[in-house]
Formats: structure tokens, sequence, C-alpha cells
């Protein structure tokens, strides 16, 4: 089975995902090609030896062969003819804008390519997070209670601290924790230079929380169970370093009862939404209830160090992707009406 992992694209987590990518090049051990998506949506082939952050950084990796899409996959430009890009499944690996609010989704099932990732409905309802509470109350989870804010709003009536959160982007970029009125209003600006949409949820110090990855193939797998031990609030810095983990974590030191409805609410959202897809959810206890915080539709890193034989788990989900029911258009229907009009 030979992968390729499409990383980058127009996003405000495109460095994140080059970091992701550069990191799947040494956890995923099978045959892998790298797709870059540039900030202007250009394609190029990286060559898996050139995978160094610099390249990015640089500029340099225009001088690598630029490619283009069409019907069944990525192809490159050589003198009279086209050459197609060779692999068995693409591994959508681009975190925020383009490839987890469903752009690529869409352009890959339009096209044709394979490939590992949410779907276009999944990316809504995971990268919208009014969308994802929603969801999460239509399957009978828990969230927190929240208020949503349109952009010039500075009015919010749930008690301090609160946590403030762009309505659609994710690493804690544009998040504030706050714990008085007179930091509100820059806390919001900030988010608000982000989103025109803002999320208010209140701020829980100390809450327990717990992440959980998996999939489905022909039974659903599942990673440990990582209690993160963090500061207070990771911002993106501490983040951006996090997603280049590569050595598995340690199972949290939880009751199995618990690990058990962890995992059952974890079916809740994945089953008949999320097939096709690796994802993390991120859960809070409170009060001996279980809350979903949000649903991660391309971890970072794909959440490889939460896995024994991470290798082996994006094989098995390959064999169990989606794919779209073909559409025989026969135009019988035109032909009727042809015949009716004696044409």
């Amino acid at each position: 089975m030979k992968y390729c992992v499409i990383f980058g694209a127009q996003s405000y987590e495109h460095e994140i995902s080059i970091v992701s990518a550069i990191t799947l090049k040494d956890v995923l051990h099978r045959d892998l090609s790298f797709i870059f998506c540039d900030q202007h949506r250009d394609f190029y082939l990286i060559d898996p030896s050139k995978m160094k952050s610099k390249l990015f950084s640089s500029g340099d990796y225009k001088k690598e062969s630029k490619l283009f899409l069409k019907e069944g996959g990525f192809y490159q430009k050589s003198f009279m003819k086209e050459k197609k890009v060779e692999f068995d499944i693409l591994i959508n690996l681009v975190h925020g804008g383009d490839g987890e609010d469903g752009k690529f989704a869409s352009l890959f099932t339009f096209f044709g390519i394979p490939f590992i990732g949410p779907s276009l409905e999944a990316s809504v309802l995971s990268f919208n997070k009014l969308y994802t509470k929603w969801y999460a109350k239509e399957r009978g989870i828990k969230t927190l209670s929240y208020e949503l804010l349109q952009k010039g709003s500075y009015d919010i009536s749930i008690p301090f601290p609160v946590i403030i959160k762009p309505l659609r982007l994710g690493s804690s970029i544009g998040v504030s924790i706050i714990s008085e009125q007179s930091e509100l209003e820059y806390a919001l600006d900030v988010a608000y230079e982000f989103d025109d949409e803002v999320l208010v949820e209140p701020f829980i110090d100390g809450v327990k929380e717990y992440n959980l990855a998996g999939c489905k193939g022909d039974d659903y797998i599942f990673s440990i169970v990582e209690e993160p031990h963090k500061e207070k609030f990771l911002d993106f810095d501490k983040k951006y370093l996090d997603f280049s983990r590569t050595k598995q974590v340690l199972q949290a030191d939880i009751d199995e009862s618990v690990v058990e409805k962890l995992k059952e609410n974890f079916i809740k959202i994945y089953e008949n939404s999320f097939e096709g897809a690796l994802i993390r959810c991120d859960f809070f206890i409170i009060d001996n209830e279980i809350y979903l915080n949000e649903i991660n539709p391309i971890p970072g890193s794909y959440a490889n160090y939460l896995f024994e034989d991470f290798s082996s788990v994006i094989d098995e989900l390959s064999k169990h992707l989606k794919t779209e029911k073909t559409i025989s258009i026969g135009y019988d229907y035109i032909h009727n009406i042809q015949k009716a009009k004696g044409k």
C-alpha cells in the first residue's frame, strides 16, 4: 500500500500541518509520498528526503515539481505528456481551513481520489464549534454552556472566568481565558481578528480532561486514553511543539469503567458520520458526567503517539474508506420527451 500525505494549504494552521507531515514521515512506516499545498493553493510533489521545515519556510519548495488535479489524482506535466503521481490512498493532513472545513474532502470526492480524512459532512460538523454542540446534543452527549457573539458584540452573561474561542479555529489560535470584565474587550478583539463569530464558555480550572483517538475498521480501533498533563492553558506555541510528538504516551490512571464510558461516547460521535477518518475526541469529566470539549477530525500528527502500532491502524482504516455511490445516467427522461415531441 502506497500512501500520499497532503499538507499545508490556506490555513491559519498551515505551519502546524507542515510539522505534522514531517512527523508522519518518521512514524508511518510505509511507502510514502508527499504533496504540499502552499498558501496560494498550488500543489507541489515533495521528495521524502527533502521533508525539512526549512524547505517550506525558505520558499525552496517552489523548485519541486508542480502538480495539477484532474479525474483520478494529481499529475505533473512533462515534455509532451502528463505523469500521474502514483499512490493508493491520500492522507489529508491539512489542519484548519481547506483540510478540516470540507474543501479538500469535496475536492477529492469530486475527482475520485480515495482519501483518509473527514468527509464533507463530518468536516462541517466538527469545524464549526456551534455545530459540534448541536451535533453532540443530538447524539445525547453533554457540552458546556455557551454564548455566541457576532463581531462587534462585547456583552456576555456567563460569569467569569470564561474562555473565548473563534468559532472556526483550532490549536488555541485567538483563544483567551479571562477572569474579569476589564479583560473582555481586548480578548474579543483578538478573537474577532480570526473569525466574525466567537464562542464564549465558562472556564473550569482544574477540570479533568481526557483525550481518546480512534477509527472504525472491521470494528472500532481505540487508542489509549491520555490525560494531558498541561498548564492552565496551552497556547499556540506549546501546542505547536506538542504536534511533533512521536513517542507513545502513557495511559491515563483512571478506572476502566471511565474508559468504557469514554469509548461509548466516542462511538456516538463517530458512528455514521466520521467513517474513513481517524479522529481524536477531547472530553471533560465534571461531577462524574462526560462532556465533549471538541472533535479533532485531523488531529496533530494523526495522534500517532496514542497508538502502540500506528502504521497498522492506518492500514486497517484504509480498507474501510467512504465511497461515493456511482449514479448511472442514461438520459431516459430526455429521450422520452424527444419521442413525445417526435424529435
